[in-house]
């Protein structure tokens, strides 16, 4: 079982998965963007529309996929991690704005630990990268 934000669930094929792919081997972060929902919305609620242009501005490049922004949202929502209500003022249709739950600051939380263990991993892989090479280049000069 996994220790990481989806805390051990298993697909229904049996295997340890989820729908929206949060855990995978090799110290990958999968499902990152229902992490970086989380914090955008746990530092303000918002519209889908607004939350595309917020990752938009955070990656510095075409941003995220409308559809599979508003599947991931929908599917956030089924878990309970986000709650959503339609806002019916102003001009045009009406909209869905976005909010974290209770139990979304629970999973932003787990996705913090398990971003921060992904990130120790990666430092001590570095390290010893680095250490190894170093060493093959003392050993080449004497």
């Amino acid at each position: 079982m996994c220790s990481g934000p989806c805390q051990g669930h298993q697909g229904q094929n049996g295997r340890h998965d989820r729908v929206d792919g949060c855990c995978a081997g090799g110290g990958r972060v999968r499902g990152f963007l229902q992490a970086r929902l989380l914090l955008l919305l746990e530092q303000e609620p918002d519209y889908g529309y607004a939350l595309l242009e917020r990752l938009g501005s955070e990656t510095g490049a075409g941003g995220v996929d409308p559809g599979l922004l508003y599947r991931t949202l929908r599917q956030m929502e089924r878990d309970g991690l986000v709650a959503s209500t339609w806002d019916t003022e102003g001009q045009g249709p009406a909209r869905r704005r976005y909010q974290v739950t209770p139990e979304g600051v629970e999973m932003l939380h787990a996705w913090a630990a398990r971003i921060d263990q992904t990130r120790r991993r990666l430092g001590e892989f570095l390290d010893q990268y680095g250490k190894s090479f170093e060493d093959r280049k003392q050993e080449e000069m004497v």
